[in-house]
């Protein structure tokens, strides 16, 4: 065995740690996040020299051949985990975190063509990444100690990944520019996707995983209860000929509750709750007051694949009705689970649990606000369909939890297997049966004719639907995917006809969003050629959709220019449908009422009415002709944040059972896998009339 000279023998596998991380984040962050150059990639430097510091010390406690292994080992592992997340970005356009991993697989062994697809697309990534492993192989005996490291020099190298990485941790609290100071990210609100761009893969990792087992600090008290004005007044001065509007309330004891608290979480929330502003009722409230509901989240709807021509069903929901022109879905942590738990409940999803919904289910959290246990509370019958398999994302756990006889493919909704199902046939089994048990009702549906992948190939509804969009002129992903969303429009189209056959389309209120855009185009061109050049790139305007809000009895659209999104579905309905409810204790808002606009992202950028703010740049585009006031953004910045802290603190404690709700969920035995659905004689074919007015394409 040769000799080692000195400890500078030590900076040998030192610097295959340091290279290697340092190569593997440049090359994830080229392929994998949008900006490469910023500030993250000095925390990025600062971050990995610890780690790179303990690796070696790993690696040096063994002989020759021990430490050769130890270092092929944590090499190869991390290479691994870079790759895993390369290929997960590929297909979910998100990062893979440690409580996601059940669901990640679930995933990728329903969606095993789209994990294919993934890896092919992340081929070349994966290649670049794999360099320092070969490179490890090659020069494995002059990258590694020949022995074991002496124990003075062991402690040395303890004591040098303890003090870089406590000086990491000390630039984290230097000043920092912008409105999402860099301690938020690292230290109270843990976003994935900005802490690999701030951070590095190996930190977000620790992260995540310190997140896991220790959770979040808590944000400051200047954010977590800000100075407002907790009166409540009517919307307009009283007088004969203007209206007056009481808000949206009910009789929360919040004093007696503050009074009675010792814990310190729902202390400050019943304070926050308490002096919320809530919205006030409208000339719209009661407007559906016993109407039937068909509520929707339709899989990857999105404002592309509305079209006066091959989508003319989807065209004349979305532009009759409440037309809302800046409607956002975003993209939130867990795809679509994530997506249908915004638009169910009215509150931002937490990246902190598998699956928010799943949570709630499992938990039996009090879901006062969701559709089903409201209409069930009024009276309605309530059934929630699926037209895949229904145990996915733990749906027969937090769909019953809901307040729906759940229907799933597996527990009583025969559907013909494809990949993915038809929403035609998925309406064709179940309206029939809806109105054959009478009116009022209320029907949820998760869709699935819309998931990707977009091609002729292994999209059995764009290849079902391929003939009618041959002559658009469009690329291949562009068609398919307005080829799939044609046997949606199907759908929608057969449920409005089966409506009128039944006298029931001016009864009925159609409420429908997507779960989140389809970002199964992205990288292809897709989303810039059914959309704007450069929507695709903009981390706001990718997520502007579509919002269906109709009924058959309104005479003409109600045009809405507020800002609004997915979580701001449920209030409107609660007011439309004239339900007594509390507007406080709901993130969302009503999106007619008189109350400001708020659109928050997953990265905590913001549409508001006065501009949009995008937080990996720190920048404030104010609409054309606006004044923005002094501290505007920062304040806006925090509201954004109370949206974040509080949705996630409803759910962790079950908050609306704390303030006495007691709403009691659907039956569980509909979740299970025996019971059909019955069925009702189809309904003959009938053409829809009147026609509707067309409204020019802007």
């Amino acid at each position: 065995m040769t000799q080692r000279a000195s400890f500078w023998d030590l900076l040998r596998p030192l610097e295959l740690f340091l290279c290697s991380f340092l190569w593997l984040e440049v090359i994830y962050r080229l392929f994998c996040v949008e900006t490469f150059f910023d500030r993250g990639l000095l925390y990025i430097l600062l971050f990995s020299l610890p780690l790179s510091l303990l690796f070696t010390l790993l690696s040096s406690l063994w002989g020759e051949r021990g430490n050769c292994i130890a270092a092929g080992i944590l090499l190869s592992l991390s290479t691994a985990w870079y790759i895993i997340q390369a290929v997960y970005f590929a297909i979910f356009r998100t990062v893979l975190v440690t409580k996601s991993f059940n669901m990640a697989g679930q995933a990728i062994g329903n969606y095993w063509r789209e994990t294919l697809v993934g890896i092919g697309k992340s081929l070349p990534c994966i290649l670049l990444l794999l360099l320092p492993l070969a490179a490890f192989f090659l020069l494995r005996r002059v990258a590694v100690l020949e022995e074991r490291a002496r124990p003075v020099e062991l402690g040395l190298l303890a004591a040098l990944v303890v003090v870089t990485q406590l000086f990491a941790g000390l630039c984290i609290h230097l000043p920092s520019p912008g409105t999402m100071t860099t301690n938020e990210l690292y230290r109270q609100s843990f976003m994935p996707d900005m802490a690999i761009s701030r951070f590095g893969v190996m930190t977000t990792l620790r992260l995540d995983i310190s997140q896991s087992l220790f959770g979040l600090d808590a944000p400051d008290d200047d954010v977590l209860l800000p100075s407002v004005d907790g009166s409540v007044s009517s919307s307009s001065p009283s007088g004969s000929e203007v209206p007056v509007y009481a808000p949206n309330v009910l009789p929360i004891d919040f004093d007696g509750l503050i009074a009675g608290e010792t814990d310190k979480t729902l202390l400050n929330m019943h304070q926050y709750f308490s002096t919320r502003e809530p919205t006030m009722q409208n000339e719209y409230t009661g407007m559906f007051k016993g109407k039937n509901l068909i509520f929707l989240t339709a899989e990857a709807f999105w404002v592309g694949a509305v079209h006066p021509t091959y989508t003319p069903t989807l065209y004349k929901l979305v532009n009759e009705g409440f037309v809302c022109k800046n409607f956002y879905n975003p993209l939130w942590w867990y795809s679509t689970i994530d997506g249908e738990y915004a638009a169910c409940t009215g509150l931002i999803p937490s990246n902190q649990v598998n699956a928010s919904f799943k949570y709630t289910g499992k938990n039996q959290n009090v879901m006062a606000y969701c559709m089903g246990n409201v209409m069930r509370g009024e009276g309605y019958p309530t059934t929630a369909y699926h037209n895949h398999t229904y145990k996915y994302y733990g749906r027969d756990l937090s769909h019953p939890n809901m307040g729906y006889d759940y229907y799933g493919v597996g527990n009583g909704l025969d559907i013909k297997t494809t990949w993915p199902e038809s929403d035609l046939e998925l309406m064709e089994k179940t309206l029939p049966q809806a109105l054959a048990q009478g009116t009022p009702f209320h029907l949820y549906y998760m869709t699935v004719s819309g998931h990707m992948n977009y091609n002729f190939m292994g999209n059995a509804m764009s290849k079902k639907n391929q003939q009618a969009v041959a002559d658009s002129g469009l690329s291949e992903p562009a068609r398919a995917y307005l080829a799939c969303n044609i046997e949606l429009d199907k759908a929608l189209e057969y449920m409005l006809r089966t409506l009128q056959a039944a006298g029931q389309l001016e009864n009925t209120v159609i409420c429908m969003s997507g779960d989140h855009y389809p970002y199964g185009l992205d990288s292809t061109g897709a989303i810039d050629e059914l959309t704007a050049p450069g929507t695709e790139a903009d981390l706001i305007e990718k997520y502007r959709s579509s919002l269906v809000l109709w009924c058959g009895s309104m005479d003409e659209p109600v045009i809405v220019e507020k800002p609004c999104s997915s979580i701001d579905i449920i209030p409107t309905l609660l007011n439309l449908f004239g339900v007594e409810y509390d507007s406080r204790i709901i993130i969302g808002r009503d999106i007619l009422s008189d109350s400001p606009g708020l659109v928050a992202t997953n990265k905590k950028c913001f549409v508001s009415d006065l501009g949009k703010y995008y937080s990996t740049t720190d920048t404030f585009i104010p609409n054309e002709g606006v004044t923005v006031p002094e501290d505007y953004v920062s304040n806006t910045y925090k509201e954004v944040q109370r949206m974040f802290t509080y949705s996630e603190r409803i759910l962790f404690n079950d908050y609306y059972k704390v303030l006495g709700f007691e709403y009691v969920p659907a039956s569980v035995e509909a979740s299970g896998p025996h019971t059909p659905v019955p069925q009702a004689p189809a309904t003959p074919e009938t053409t829809l009339t009147p026609e509707a007015p067309v409204i020019p394409e802007a």
